[in-house]
């Protein structure tokens, strides 16, 4: 037989997806769900998605998708595991894979839906009243993949057993910051048998110093971003040996400062660096244009934050973007990247991260990610899985074309 047309592989793909939903009866739910998802609408919630997919019985359709999304028993992680399996393998990890951990905010009316705050909402720019939900995306040079997503539960909605009760709260979710969200994500991956790629992430997660160490005891790289107060022992400068002990009380493992020998903010470090050490750096952001910056990087240990308790850990990249004009730097990271990586490849994997904001655009405007009305936590977390499914679909078509045109 030729080959297979998008309509027949649309069909095997949502075959692939229904059998991690448990009953058969749940089959056309998400047939319907997806299809109403990638339909030109603007607004992608389940009554205008029902009166398109089915308009002469519009309100038996719309019943019975909003029963799919919000009540039905199917887990929202197999369903993104099982996306996965169909789009990873057509994406080419080659010139580079990432594990990308990001944060979207879904502004929201009221208090009532599932883990509505007043708080920083990315979207937006600015503190409001939204929902929050961290992801980690696999990403490649052609695209990037949301493979795990999770609701941000804030500590008071975590507290509140009536609002949980409401909004339908698992009993195993307890408060956990974005960052221990995202590190156990991640454990969840790599014991599935994720590749290690290397980790990218905004200053949000890359300031919190276990985070970057738990990272580090997983066996993963990483280029994070970090805030211009983070405090690391300048290039070349070890440590003394700690006091020697003198057998009373606990051995001291503080390195021993002397005036020559103090930590400094990164700020501090970058603003002391001859302009010698910064240079202009180019780079690709995802297939689009060629971006370039001003840019230096030194090798630090980072000093801990408690001054008192600082051990001495091993060196890493500092990366300062530093644009000519600007009285300071703009952004820094800190990357565990090996020592004989050059500076346009730290800057190039450092910018990766930029590209899923991209991705994730796509995902609101085109797939209607933050369009679900509904306020209890499964048809959120199924509406997600569900609109990364549509997208999921759209991409590996995307990809296969790519490579049958013999494009790079």
């Amino acid at each position: 037989g030729g080959s297979m047309n998008t309509a027949e592989r649309f069909d095997l793909y949502l075959d692939h997806l229904s059998e991690g939903l448990g009953h058969v009866d749940r089959h056309a739910g998400l047939r319907g769900y997806c299809t109403g998802l990638m339909l030109p609408l603007s607004r992608k919630s389940v009554e205008p998605m029902a009166a398109r997919v089915d308009p002469m019985h519009a309100s038996a359709r719309h019943q019975a998708l909003h029963h799919f999304v919000a009540k039905a028993e199917w887990s929202h992680e197999e369903m993104l595991r099982r996306v996965c399996q169909w789009v990873i393998p057509k994406m080419d990890c080659s010139q580079g894979g990432w594990w990308i951990i990001d944060d979207t905010g879904f502004p929201k009316k009221g208090r009532h839906s599932v883990g509505v705050a007043r708080q920083y909402c990315g979207m937006l720019g600015k503190q409001d009243n939204c929902q929050v939900a961290v992801s980690i995306s696999l990403a490649s040079t052609q695209g990037s993949l949301p493979v795990a997503w999770q609701l941000y539960l804030p500590e008071d909605w975590a507290a509140d057993a009536e609002r949980r009760a409401k909004a339908g709260v698992p009993d195993e979710v307890r408060f956990a910051t974005k960052t221990q969200i995202a590190l156990a994500q991640l454990r969840t991956l790599l014991n599935e048998g994720a590749p290690r790629h290397c980790v990218l992430a905004d200053a949000g997660y890359g300031v919190d110093t276990a985070f970057r160490q738990a990272l580090s005891d997983m066996g993963l790289l990483y280029a994070v971003g970090v805030t211009s107060a983070v405090v690391v022992w300048p290039p070349g400068v070890k440590p003394l040996p700690p006091e020697p002990y003198s057998g009373m009380g606990r051995p001291p493992v503080m390195p021993r400062r002397t005036p020559a020998l103090q930590p400094m903010s990164v700020r501090a470090l970058a603003m002391s660096l001859p302009s010698r050490a910064f240079q202009n750096v180019s780079w690709r952001e995802g297939t689009n244009e060629t971006l370039s910056g001003r840019f230096a990087a030194v090798r630090v240990r980072h000093a801990g934050g408690n001054a008192g308790k600082a051990r001495l850990r091993p060196e890493q990249w500092l990366l300062i973007e530093w644009p000519a004009n600007d009285a300071e730097p703009s952004k820094y990271f800190l990357s565990t990247l090996p020592e004989e990586t050059p500076i346009n490849e730290l800057v190039s994997v450092a910018h990766q991260r930029w590209r899923i904001e991209r991705d994730y655009q796509d995902l609101k405007q085109d797939f209607g990610l933050g369009h679900y009305e509904g306020r209890g936590s499964r048809g959120l977390h199924h509406h997600a899985a569900l609109s990364i499914a549509a997208y999921g679909f759209l991409m590996a078509e995307r990809l296969v074309t790519d490579t049958s045109a013999g494009g790079t």
